[in-house]
């Protein structure tokens, strides 16, 4: 019997429109009834292309008993959260503060009918177990809140009201620091401390990304020549694309690595990282003249064009199983590659399997994960990969999420345009798709969070929309001097600051569900630091010193954990050190900047812009004035050096 459910946009709320829960999406009606029945309120949140959540439908969602306990004493509340990242976020704390953790998904808050959580899980088995993280099971633990909550139990009660009071507490640092360039030291010193030397990356396992971290170790470097930083980039992108984490059949990243090898992926792909790794490993080939890096960003940027956008917009995740197969697209067996090769008459048959990592007793479940653990791709994969392709092409493909999300998205435009510096089709696809983000997220002058493929969106923009939006408009203006793209980030980031700035802090959200946007970099990149970014950007362009003093009380705001701490904040560390150096303008007239493109884009000075002018030299300018000309494109670099 479907619920209240089947009418949302959601893919993820979708899911479980046929639910024995009696589901209802986030709504205030929800919550005047668990109010006005005294009946405990239960909130799931999840998203379409996570296992767990999947697993904790059909484990606990779809047992009867679980969902007659749900349906008699609760009030169910479904949430996606790419949908509503704000609700995600103020749960994510809350769950945070009650098990001094980070949660992650699915996420189980139990409330009382005032909607004041007092308990926060993840993934609860149906049945209790001395192995269960949470400890008890979900029928007992459901039961058990159902139970006090009928009673009025004070202490639940008042444990509700004190948590509700510290999570609305605002907490302000107690001092500020001043800002120093010397604050990349101590990030060295972190950035060391949690790398692991063996296959790259800063943990054992699981293993992820962070793009981030890859970002700013790769400014530091190309700032002060440090081997040490290039080191970590370099050994880091080379383990990750050998294959696991990285698909080297269709192209494109899954989330993370569950082993220390980057071999074992959760097979689902997400859009910011996929976005993000395409500008690591579009900056590492600039920075490293290694093409190898260059074709991973080409193999991204094409998986995600290839499989998973439409009309010139990007989807948002594709999912890890297909019928609650972990990977089964994804692997293959020893005698389905052997066949293969044999069929299609290729010679030295075992030793192409051994160099694809292929073997009778697999290295994922008794099948294989295509992975090469030599540095150069030999060029016979070439035919290979397009035969394994083939073999992929006859089975199903794993769900995916058509939601369309501005701050994913735009996190994708924004490197295609890096990419475009280099190979001018990316900079078509930058452009097409940038035109269609904005015609079909910002109508009748209000920007839009998500919404699903072909549809109206619904739920209005938060800050990291605002934010990586701006970031792609303003790289949009460097690559094609189009000063409309310069225009519209003024019109954005001018907003964010009217929507969601107040002296130094930023909110996520704004409206009926106040969250504080997170400075630390997490899942991504922080959407603080990409408005610091966007702001010094505007302050540089436009000669407007509002938009360089914005950014930096921000940067002084958090300006004590950042000297403590800078590891947690790569992004704004960056912005920093970019701030007290200064950004760079090359001026020149169209024509130069366009036939010079791709020499432009490998300068080794990071915090460099663009600008057309009736020059026919190029001149190289501060933000006050200009210091040098030169006709010779090769000399600028060392004209920028000096300027130090």
């Amino acid at each position: 019997m479907s619920n209240r459910l089947e009418k949302e946009d959601s893919p993820y709320l979708q899911q479980h429109k046929e639910s024995l829960v009696d589901w209802w999406p986030w709504c205030d009606e929800a919550f005047e009834k668990a109010e006005a029945e005294n009946k405990a309120v239960f909130i799931s949140i999840g998203y379409s292309s996570s296992q767990l959540c999947h697993v904790m439908k059909e484990k606990v969602f779809n047992n009867q008993e679980c969902a007659d306990i749900l349906n008699e004493n609760f009030i169910c509340v479904k949430v996606d959260r790419e949908e509503r990242p704000d609700i995600d976020k103020y749960y994510q704390e809350v769950h945070q503060l009650l098990n001094r953790r980070p949660g992650g998904w699915p996420t189980s808050i139990f409330c009382t009918p005032e909607n004041k959580p007092f308990f926060a899980g993840t993934y609860i088995p149906a049945e209790s177990s001395e192995t269960s993280i949470e400890g008890m099971g979900f029928k007992a633990l459901s039961s058990l809140i159902a139970t006090k909550i009928a009673q009025n139990d004070k202490e639940l009660f008042e444990n509700a009201d004190e948590i509700e009071d510290f999570i609305n507490k605002v907490n302000h640092p107690t001092e500020a620091t001043k800002l120093k360039e010397e604050f990349y030291k101590n990030f060295m010193l972190q950035a060391k401390n949690n790398y692991e030397p063996k296959n790259g990356g800063f943990s054992l396992s699981p293993k992820f990304p962070h793009a981030s971290t890859l970002n700013t170790l790769m400014t530091i470097d190309r700032l002060y020549n440090d081997k040490s930083a290039a080191s970590m980039v370099k050994h880091t992108l080379d383990s990750m694309m050998k294959g696991g984490i990285y698909d080297r059949v269709d192209g494109g990243f899954c989330r993370y690595s569950t082993d220390e090898k980057w071999l074992v992926p959760h097979f689902e792909k997400m859009l910011y990282d996929n976005a993000l790794l395409c500008g690591v490993y579009t900056d590492a080939y600039l920075t490293y003249n290694d093409e190898r890096y260059l074709q991973i960003s080409k193999e991204c940027a094409d998986f995600w064009h290839n499989y998973m956008s439409e009309d010139d917009l990007f989807y948002s995740a594709s999912d890890a199983d297909i019928k609650a197969k972990k990977g089964s697209y994804f692997v293959y067996t020893y005698d389905e590659v052997h066949s293969l090769l044999t069929n299609n008459n290729y010679d030295d048959i075992e030793s192409k399997l051994e160099t694809m990592g292929v073997t009778k007793e697999g290295n994922f479940e008794g099948k294989n994960i295509i992975r090469f653990e030599t540095d150069n791709t030999p060029v016979w994969y070439v035919d290979v990969k397009a035969d394994l392709q083939r073999v992929r092409a006859k089975r199903d493909y794993p769900f995916i999420d058509k939601k369309i999300q501005t701050s994913w998205s735009s996190m994708m435009i924004n490197s295609l345009f890096k990419l475009g510096s280099i190979d001018s089709s990316y900079m078509q696809r930058a452009v097409k798709s940038l035109d269609k983000l904005l015609e079909t997220m910002y109508i009748d002058g209000a920007l839009y969070h998500t919404t699903l493929i072909h549809k109206q969106p619904k739920v209005e923009a938060f800050l990291e929309d605002y934010a990586y939006l701006a970031q792609a408009l303003i790289t949009a203006f460097k690559h094609t001097g189009d000063e409309l793209y310069l225009i519209n980030a003024q019109r954005f980031a001018n907003k964010a600051l009217e929507e969601f700035y107040d002296k130094g802090t930023w909110n996520f959200s704004r409206g009926d569900f106040i969250t504080k946007a997170e400075t630390s970099d997490n899942t991504y990149i922080s959407s603080i630091s990409i408005i610091i970014d966007v702001l010094i950007s505007l302050g540089t362009l436009l000669d407007d010193e509002k938009y360089t003093h914005f950014a930096f009380k921000t940067m002084e705001y958090n300006s004590y954990e950042l000297g403590r701490k800078p590891i947690y904040f790569p992004y704004m560390l960056t912005q920093v050190i970019r701030y007290l150096k200064g950004d760079r303008i090359i001026k020149s007239n169209q024509d130069n900047l366009k036939n010079n493109t791709y020499e432009l884009a490998k300068l080794r000075y990071p915090f460099v812009h663009y600008r057309a002018s009736e020059d026919k030299d190029f001149m190289i300018c501060g933000d006050k004035s200009c210091f040098s000309f030169t006709q010779d494109i090769n000399e600028i670099n060392r004209l920028i050096t000096n300027s130090f």
